[in-house]
This record gives C-alpha cells, structure tokens and sequence, in this order.
C-alpha cells in the first residue's frame, strides 16, 4: 500500500508535472481548494488569491473526510477545469489531473461522495494489500528511499501529445453502438438500482480511446471497452438489496452484462 503522499511523488516525478496534495478533514473549507477573495490595504481593492487546485496534478488525499459541501467545490473543478469565485472565471494550468484517496466507507468520521461527484472520476482503482514478496520488497526498500530513484519518463508536451492522439482516435458507429447498448443494459439489470449515465458512457469511451493508444492501435476495437469497463464503471453501478441477498456484487453485474450484449466488430 503506497501512502498518498508517496503516491503521488512518484506519478508527479515521473512526468514534469507540479502537484500539490491537500489532507481532507472536516474543517477543510472550498475556499481552501477554490481559492478567495482578499482585500488588499495597498491597492485598497480586493484580489483573488489562488487555491490549492491550481496545480497540474491536485490530490485530494482522504477525500470522504471533509464535508459535502467541501467536496462540491471540486465539481467545476473536475468537469470544466475552470475555477469560478465571485463570478469571476480562472482557468486551471495545463495538463490538469485530480487523483483521491477515500477511506473505507464506514470508518468514522467519513461521508459518501454523493453520485454526482463519484461519476467525474474517471476510473477507480482498489490496491489491496501487496504480495509476501512486494511486502518484503517495500520493507527492504524503505531505508533506501526509493523516491530518489524516480526518473521523468515524460515531459507535459509529451503528455499534450497523447492526449491529443487520444482524442483524435477513430471510433467506428459499431463501437458507439456497442457502447450505448452496454449502458442500457445496466439500466435493465435486475440486480441495478442505479445504471450508468451518459458521464459514465463518455468516460468508458474515453477510457477506450487511451487503450487503443497504449495498445498502438489506430482505432478503438471492443477488446479495448472490455478491458477497461470494469475499472470505469465500479464505482458507478450500483446494486440492489437482491443482487446483495445473493451475494452478487459490482464487477459479477458487469461481467454478466458484458456477456449479455453482442460484441460488434
């Protein structure tokens, strides 16, 4: 298990990117994140002073521990990478990146991110707890200070580049269909009470589109949706008081509705 902080030296250290982390606690403001106005006795005016998010790589370290209305300052932050305070419009530098870490729903002192805010994130990842081996790896490294050995692997005009190779990737009708047929599915479920939204449909294809990238093709192909679904979708479907009552749970759900649909090639 790698602690937020060293998580993100080492995804930050491998690029060029600057990044900032923020610790979540309950009495963490959305000004804090968004940034505020302050009057200055110089100017005898006011002026913005910037948060916390304008960086290239933010992470919102235990994100489930501050409160709602803290968490839905990353809303606008995360759909539209723009801040808004006082009316006033800033755009986020580029590239632009929220990373978090969540506390096991149940532990004390932490609240559920409400739908709305879970569906921006575009994948969700569970680490689990490492091997014997990777335990005694991490174990031995720790007094060598691993970090000092992180190399940048990629510059941000590298990263520019993908990105804009991503999302110039072909995707034929059949896909799109393919896709939408797979998000209706999950609305049908008998185990689903609450489906996939289009958010959830964008993000899958985007998702597609950086696998076929990765995978050096030229156009996105089902092998590309199916090998990402289940990490895109996770932490959107949500199952019902029968699917639980069986023992059934998110990843079985869309295994069963991968299985279900027709792959169009």
């Amino acid at each position: 298990d790698i602690p937020g902080s060293h998580f993100l030296d080492v995804f930050s250290g491998s690029g060029s990117m600057e990044y900032k982390r923020m610790q979540f606690t309950p009495d963490v403001l959305p000004s804090d994140i968004v940034g505020f106005m302050m009057y200055n006795a110089g100017t005898k005016d006011f002026e913005y002073r910037k948060g916390a998010v304008f960086t290239n790589l933010f992470l919102a370290d235990e994100i489930n521990r501050t409160s709602s209305k803290t968490q839905s300052a990353l809303l606008e932050v995360m759909e539209e990478k723009k801040v808004t305070v006082e009316g006033v419009t800033h755009e986020l530098p580029s590239p632009f990146f929220v990373i978090a870490t969540e506390n096991p729903i149940g532990s004390a002192g932490t609240q559920m991110l409400p739908e709305s805010q879970l569906d921006r994130f575009l994948v969700c990842l569970t680490m689990g707890y490492p091997s014997h081996s990777a335990a005694l790896e991490i174990l031995k490294g720790n007094e060598e200070e691993p970090l000092k050995q992180v190399q940048t692997i990629i510059r941000n005009e590298q990263l520019a580049q993908l990105q804009r190779q991503t999302k110039e990737m072909f995707v034929s009708d059949n896909i799109y269909e393919y896709i939408v047929k797979l998000t209706e599915e999950t609305r049908k479920n008998e185990y689903v009470s609450l489906g996939i939204s289009p958010r959830g449909s964008i993000a899958l294809l985007k998702m597609a589109k950086a696998m076929a990238v990765i995978h050096g093709g030229s156009y996105v192909v089902p092998e590309d949706v199916l090998y990402v679904i289940q990490d895109v979708w996770g932490h959107r479907l949500k199952v019902n008081v029968k699917a639980k009552s069986e023992g059934i749970g998110v990843p079985e759900v869309i295994t069963q509705i991968t299985e279900r649909v027709r792959v169009i090639s």
